[in-house]
Parts: C-alpha cells; sequence; structure tokens
C-alpha cells in the first residue's frame, strides 16, 4: 500500500531509493503462492518460496515497498522493544529464548542475503544500547539485563553507556545487532524473486480472500488469482474483521533525520526505558551531496494511538529538543522528517501463520511491535516453511489465534480505549461549520446525525466524504501533518480524496452527498 506523503515529510529511504513498480495484474491467473502486500514480509516470503521451487505471484494495491516497510528507522534488533522481563512473564523462559533466537536468526538471515545476493544496502553490525533515564531505573536495567542473559542474549550491564543520554543511569549493551538501508534491500529480493520466476504486480488491489482448495483472490477489474496458497502481508490483514484487530493496537510514531559531524557518535542502536521510548541510529552513505566530513542521525519516539491526537508539528519539535540536548547535530533543521504506524500487540509480539476463522491454506503476518524489520523477516522464514508443510519451532509463539492469559490487562485496555473511541458518535464537529477550515487543512463537522470528513484545499476546493470508516465504522480524525483521515479505533487511513492508505480498511472513505450522506460508493481502493 501506498502511502502518498505531502512534501512536508519524507524518510530518508524513500528520498534515497526509487524501486521501479511493475503495471497491474490485467486478468485472471493461478500461482502456487498468492503473496499480497510488498514490504518486507511478502518480499520476503515470496523470495524463500522461490527459492524452493514454488511458483509465486505478489500484488501490491501501489508501489512495491511503499507501505511501512519505507517508514522504519530501520533497526535490526534482537533486543526486542517491549523488553524480555515482560516476554518471560507472559510467554515464560522458553518462549522469551524462542524470540530471541528468532530476532538473531531473522538478523542473520539479512547478513546472508546481503552476502549472497551482493546487496549494496549499507548492511552493518553494531551494538545495541539500552539507556535507563535515571538511577531510579537502575533495578528495571538489572532486572532486563538477567532476563535478556536468560533469553540467550549477548548481554552486558555497563554503568555508562558510549553516549551520554542520561547521567547518572546504568545501560544494557546487547552484541550483533544490526542496521540497513531497507528499499535498496527490497529492490534486490524483488529481482531476486523474478530470476527465480515469480511474478510481480504493483497497483493491483485484492478484494478479498476466499480459503480453501484452490484458495482464491478477488482483485478489482473482475479477475481472480488461483492459488494453493495466500499470504496477505499488508502490515495489518483486511481479510480478518475482528479476531486479530482486538489484540493489537495502532501507534503513530515520528522520526527525524539530522546532520552530524562523522565519528562523533559511534554507530550503534539507542534506546531508552521511557513510555514512549526513544531510538536512536546513525547511517553513512546514503543522501546524495552530503558532506563526507557528515553522516546522518535518525531518532524515533513522540508515539500516540493513531488518529487519537493531532499535534504532530508539536511532537516533531519535542523529537528534534531531545536530539539537540544529547547529540551535537547540525545547527540546520533535520533533513528529513516523517513518521509510520506501529501495530502493537498485546503480547509483544507478531501474529504470524494460519489466519484465525480461515481454511488453513491462508496466512497471515501482522502485529510487527516496533520491531518491523525483524518480525518481516521471521513471517517469511517461518510462513515459507508452514506452506512448504513443515513444521517450525516458532510456530507455537507467534500462532495468530493464541490467547495470552497473561496479557489481559493489556487487552482490556486497549480494547476499553478503542470502546471510548466510538463516543466519536454522539460528540459535534472539529468545528462548527466548514466555512472555518482553513486552506490546506481538514476537519470533521456533523451534519444532522451524521458526520462528515471535509478538506478545504490550498485554492479552496472542497472535498466532502463520509467520516465513517468502512472497516468498523469508527470516525476518522484528521491528522495535519500528513494530510490524512486517521481512525482511531483500529487504525485505518485515508487519503484527502479517501483512498485507503492503510488497513484494515479495504475501501476507502465514502464521498457525502448532503442529501444521501455517503452513498455506498468507494472513495478508493487499497
Amino acid at each position: 500500500m501506498t502511502l502518498l506523503l505531502p512534501a512536508a515529510t519524507r524518510s530518508v529511504w524513500s528520498a534515497t531509493t526509487d524501486i521501479a513498480t511493475p503495471p497491474p495484474l490485467h486478468g485472471s491467473t493461478t500461482c502456487e503462492v498468492c503473496v499480497i502486500g510488498a514490504g518486507i514480509a511478502g518480499l520476503t516470503t515470496a523470495y524463500l518460496l522461490g527459492r524452493r521451487g514454488k511458483k509465486v505471484l505478489v500484488i501490491d494495491d501501489g508501489r512495491l515497498g511503499g507501505g511501512e516497510t519505507r517508514l522504519t528507522t530501520a533497526h535490526l534488533a534482537s533486543a526486542i522493544d517491549d523488553r524480555f522481563a515482560e516476554l518471560e512473564r507472559i510467554h515464560g523462559q522458553d518462549g522469551a529464548r524462542l524470540a530471541a533466537a528468532s530476532h538473531a536468526a531473522a538478523i542473520d538471515f539479512i547478513e546472508a542475503t546481503v552476502r549472497n545476493e551482493l546487496i549494496d544496502c549499507a548492511f552493518e553490525r553494531v551494538n545495541g544500547y539500552l539507556y535507563g533515564t535515571s538511577a531510579a531505573d537502575d533495578g528495571a536495567i538489572e532486572e532486563e539485563f538477567h532476563a535478556a542473559t536468560r533469553a540467550g542474549l549477548d548481554v552486558e550491564l555497563l554503568w555508562r553507556g558510549p553516549v551520554d543520554m542520561y547521567a547518572d543511569a546504568q545501560c544494557l549493551r546487547f552484541g550483533r545487532q544490526a542496521q540497513f538501508h531497507p528499499l535498496r534491500y527490497l529492490s534486490r529480493l524483488i529481482r531476486a524473486i523474478v530470476r527465480d520466476g515469480g511474478r510481480i504486480y504493483g497497483f493491483t488491489h485484492a478484494e478479498a480472500v476466499e480459503g480453501g482448495r484452490p484458495a482464491i483472490v478477488a482483485i478489482d477489474g473482475g479477475f481472480t488469482i488461483t492459488a494453493d496458497a495466500v499470504v496477505v502481508a499488508t502490515n495489518t490483514p483486511f481479510n480478518d474483521r475482528v479476531a486479530i484487530h482486538t489484540k493489537q493496537a495502532p501507534y503513530t510514531t515520528y522520526a527525524i533525520g539530522c546532520s552530524i559531524p562523522s565519528g562523533a557518535v559511534p554507530h550503534g542502536l539507542y534506546w531508552d526505558v521511557l513510555d514512549p521510548y526513544h531510538y536512536v541510529r546513525l547511517q553513512s552513505d546514503v543522501v546524495p551531496g552530503q558532506p563526507s566530513e557528515s553522516e546522518l542521525l535518525i531518532v524515533g519516539g513522540e508515539d500516540h494511538k493513531t488518529g487519537q491526537a493531532d499535534d504532530g508539528e508539536e511532537r516533531f519539535e519535542r523529537l528534534e529538543r531531545w536530539t539537540r540536548e544529547r547529540f551535537p547535530v547540525e545547527p540546520e533543521p533535520p533533513q528529513f522528517r516523517w513518521s509510520g504506524q506501529v501495530m502493537e500487540t498485546i503480547d509483544g509480539l507478531a501474529f504470524i501463520g494460519r489466519n484465525p476463522l480461515d481454511k488453513d491454506n491462508v496466512f497471515v503476518a501482522t502485529g510487527d511491535s516496533g520491531m518491523g524489520m525483524t518480525h518481516g523477516t521471521i513471517a517469511g522464514i517461518l510462513l515459507s516453511e508452514l506452506i512448504l508443510g513443515s513444521d517450525h519451532p516458532w510456530r507455537a509463539l507467534y500462532e495468530p489465534s493464541r490467547k495470552p492469559l497473561k496479557a489481559a490487562k493489556s487487552f482490556l485496555r486497549e480494547n476499553l480505549n478503542t470502546a471510548a473511541e466510538y463516543g466519536a458518535w454522539l460528540t459535534g464537529g472539529d468545528v462548527a461549520d466548514e466555512e472555518h477550515i482553513a486552506p490546506g487543512t481538514g476537519a470533521v463537522v456533523r451534519s444532522g446525525l451524521q458526520k462528515v470528513a471535509v478538506y478545504r484545499d490550498e485554492n479552496g476546493e472542497v472535498t466532502r466524504l463520509s467520516a465513517v470508516c468502512p472497516h468498523l465504522n469508527g470516525i476518522v480524525a484528521w491528522n495535519a501533518v500528513e494530510h490524512s483521515w486517521d481512525c482511531p479505533c483500529h487504525g485505518s487511513r485515508f487519503q484527502v480524496d479517501g483512498q485507503v492508505i492503510h488497513g484494515p480498511a479495504n475501501h476507502g472513505l465514502a464521498p457525502w452527498e448532503e442529501n444521501g450522506h455517503g452513498n455506498g460508493t468507494n472513495g478508493g481502493e487499497r
């Protein structure tokens, strides 16, 4: 799925790599495996199946690599964001060890693929550092040290890290972490998939998936793809209305890229224990024209529930201020800034495997939990084995139908939050009427019992859409930074013309007719 960002936001990966996207599929066809979604999860799955002789077909409803993969900060870590102490509490010591091993294996796989496919993507092994913010965090840092050690990680407790992010705070060093340029990596995976006989189509929308023997994927134009197995790797599944979406929640996260003198900060992955936390890394030799004496410092954080805040400019400012207080960045404004969406699961691990309540030949990969690059790679490794008929030691850990009882508190908290958002049906609009909407902005306006999403462009032209998300009828909210309509319930996002940016909605916001409300047609498709 393709996120059409305004000029104000663009990731460093999008700015430095343009992946050629093939034309859409016009006609019905057959294959052994149909993969829906050309991000890291879908393309890794297709690559591994192609290497094993499977006839694979990949479709994406936008540009290849045009979804959340290009909005990552591309940390490759086996030191999981949700902490091993928490994973051990929920999944037990064996589960925590499997989680650590799977993320480490994902990094090893990327490294081997870079070597075998001769991929120039700035892959680099680095240390990772988890920082406490004060002496008050020492207990939590020591607890995490012991849990990570039990999980089998190369971890060391330090009294001070290589960067003075916080004074008088302990730090953990995790060995054999890594970083890379995600789009350059994907561009070569795409070439390898085609080399091995795979077919790839862009701008091809999957309308529906029906499991069975064979499975059927209905695509736009009235055509179908017939396959032995289907993989839905669209970051969040559109073919699952409720089951998975009650166990994960959408969060918007922000990132900036600032110039910094070369060598001023050791290459590594850095993050802290705040909630929401900050995460930092460096990148060299990717920005055309960047002086050799400088490199790019990439900093992320300031997360919030998607659609539940519209203060992105303030969050970018806070992120820049936090960065300048700790790192010797150049005085110029950040070269890059962007936001992305993270699907946080209730138990810290992705959902990868057979889709719940579906036939056994429909698979999903979702719930990146802030670890999208490694979770996406894990998905490729695990799903390819399941499709080939093999069992895998990671299967139960990532089983999409799992119901972790020890994560019940998180489950309740997130679903109460979602339920509260439906109260927007009863409130007034953001403004009294659309005349108060300034050019280049949008707002939700009440019209009788209904709500209308109104956007006024720079020329004063107005676009009116139903404000009702077609997934499960949440009321969308305006995102001023990305110029999008975001659903605060399950994270669907839409362009100003109603087209879907991000699921689980699979159809766009309906155009608004003053006397007929939403006319039932789609404002656009994913």
